[in-house]
């Protein structure tokens, strides 16, 4: 089947610039591991002038560089490529879902955070993931159906950010995901492959007919037309936010949520409301920053544990001459794993949404708290004992609270794109629908998420509450890391990844392999991981990490050799220009001028 006029045209200006337009870099002097996992395909540093776009897809990575080349800044382009990414990559984020965004405002010269997580429906209650036992439910019978989904806040994100910063008209940037849905576009070997690998992805009534035409997966290759997807986009570009959060969508969804049946084919309804989507607001918050060498590394504060889990790791780093040891010590990894641990450890004891629950964020980032958790790692060559791996006691801005430690489950999906524009302004955007096909409810050409089991499915630990459980309103703790790298005043990097909690690791390691280890950023988001999220030591099979598990065996670490498949996305800024690095564990791209 042929594929659209316009989808035809972006993929050919794609192979176009593959093919030359682009110049790809030799490999990184520093010493690096081989290619990053088996399989996957190398792919070359790319380097350009002053505009630069890396996203997931192809086709949202050049939707994104046409508004660019038009005199669309940052913020228009952000549009585009994440209503192309929830059309292309339905299974990650898109209209149903929600996310996180650092944004640098090149004239203001100022760095600010806006927070489009999706929030518990009014009616939620603590109890939501309990059973009638009063125990918590089962990770996929919580998640299918309309009790995960949360109000989704993506739609207003792009739109506030549009408002506020835009150059372009809204319609115009609305315009290339709209012409794709309508004209059609070739499904990706990913789509196809995730689709085919769950059976349990049939049994979902809203899915069937578009996902699985005469009960098979769409095929790599195919054509898919979504004209639902177009006429909601159609409504949002002529009415704006409204025209998701009010009338015939907002109802659609509702109703979806409703009538929405579980894994075992049961009624598994959600409390989603219209005042619920018509009441959605997005919030623009303060970066998180950690000092890290002579950098500030600065990104997402609660609801989200990124910016300060990564500024964790890299502080209890700090005393460790990282970049003498480099990528293929044992010790690095000795070092960064029991960094990982300790992190992970206070991220289950403080960590939620802020708003709703004191969260020590200055004293768990504070340079004497870290220095005194990085003491742990000296005067052994060996992993810390389980007992030395416990929540510390950082100093709180309100008052101390008991509380319990949260063990919920967070699953790799999500996306995350980097743009950068000729008046220097710089995003970092992480964008989910949570668990791959989110809820596995499909409404009005979209999918819905199921954010809200990121919640701890429990309300408390010994007689204590836990931070993150369910609220009406709250917004549940995420691991999103969009980042970006500050030196001196202005911003150096942007990076950030899909993963579920795996993101955390995933954007320690890339730092320290850029700032530390010297690696352009293609090497960088190249290397093989090796990661810890405080129960085992995960190291991506089939890779040269494998080499090290004996090693991390011997000095006493938990292990287990694991897919790891992040989808980091980076943009560094040189006296020379921009590099552009995308991950070859998925099929994202970057693509410059």
């Amino acid at each position: 089947m042929r594929v659209s006029k316009f989808a035809g045209a972006l993929l050919a200006g794609f192979l176009v610039l593959r093919a030359g337009a682009q110049e790809a870099s030799p490999p990184a002097a520093a010493p690096a591991m081989p290619e990053a996992a088996t399989g996957t395909v190398a792919k070359p540093l790319v380097r350009a002038k002053e505009q630069m776009v890396v996203a997931a897809h192809p086709l949202a990575a050049e939707a994104g560089r046409a508004i660019l080349r038009e005199g669309g800044n940052a913020a228009d382009a952000l549009v585009a490529v994440q209503l192309v990414l929830g059309l292309v990559e339905p299974q990650s984020s898109g209209l149903g879902g929600g996310s996180f965004l650092v944004w640098w405002d090149a004239g203001a010269k100022r760095l600010t955070t806006f927070d489009g997580r999706e929030t518990a429906p009014a009616h939620a209650t603590p109890k939501l993931f309990l059973g009638e036992d009063g125990q918590p439910l089962k990770f996929v019978p919580a998640v299918v159906g309309g009790r995960s989904v949360g109000t989704p806040g993506t739609v207003r994100l792009l739109a506030t950010v549009h408002a506020r910063y835009g150059r372009l008209a809204w319609r115009r940037v609305v315009e290339p995901a709209m012409k794709l849905a309508r004209e059609g576009f070739p499904v990706s070997e990913r789509l196809h492959s995730l689709l085919a690998e769950d059976p349990d992805l049939l049994k979902s009534e809203s899915m069937r007919p578009y996902f699985f035409p005469d009960g098979q997966p769409l095929a790599a290759g195919a054509m898919v037309r979504n004209p639902d997807y177009a006429a909601v986009l159609e409504r949002i570009a002529r009415d704006g936010p409204a025209g998701f959060y009010e009338g015939e969508t907002a109802a659609a969804i509702v109703g979806a949520v409703a009538a929405a049946k579980g894994i075992d084919g049961q009624p598994n309804p959600g409390t989603l409301s219209l005042d619920d989507l018509k009441g959605y607001e997005v919030k623009e918050r303060p970066p998180v920053c950690a000092p890290y060498r002579v950098y500030q590394i600065c990104g997402m504060g609660p609801p989200s544990s990124g910016a300060v889990a990564v500024g964790q790791i890299l502080g209890v780093l700090q005393p460790t001459d990282i970049a003498a040891l480099g990528p293929k010590s044992v010790e690095s990894w000795r070092r960064i794993g029991d960094a990982s641990r300790l992190a992970f450890a206070d991220r289950g004891r403080y960590l939620a949404d802020a708003d709703f629950m004191a969260v020590p964020v200055r004293g768990l980032l504070d340079p004497g708290y870290l220095a005194d958790r990085a003491k742990l790692l000296d005067g052994t060559t060996r992993a810390l004992p389980d007992d030395e791996v416990k929540p510390g006691d950082p100093a709180f801005d309100h008052a101390k609270l008991e509380r319990g430690d949260d063990a919920s489950l967070e699953l790799p999906s999500t996306s995350h794109f980097a743009i950068r524009d000729r008046d220097g302004n710089l995003v970092s955007m992480t964008t989910t629908i949570e668990n791959g096909f989110g809820s596995r409810l499909f409404v009005s050409g979209f999918l819905l998420n199921n954010e809200l089991t990121d919640f701890s499915f429990a309300t408390q630990e010994k007689g204590a509450p836990i931070a993150n459980r369910v609220e009406p309103g709250k917004r549940p703790r995420s691991s999103m890391a969009p980042t970006i790298v500050m030196r001196d005043g202005a911003p150096v990097l942007a990076i950030g990844s899909p993963g579920g909690s795996s993101i955390i690791g995933f954007v320690a390691e890339a730092l320290v392999a850029v700032l530390d280890w010297n690696m352009d950023v293609q090497a960088a988001v190249s290397l093989p991981h090796l990661l810890h999220r405080g129960t085992a030591f995960e190291i991506e099979k089939g890779t040269e990490a494998e080499t090290l598990e004996p090693a991390l065996k011997g000095l006493g670490f938990a292990t287990k050799v694991v897919d790891l498949n992040s989808g980091l996305h980076a943009i560094r800024i040189t006296p020379e220009g921009l590099e552009g690095g995308a991950d070859p564990r998925r099929d994202g791209v970057a693509l410059g001028d």
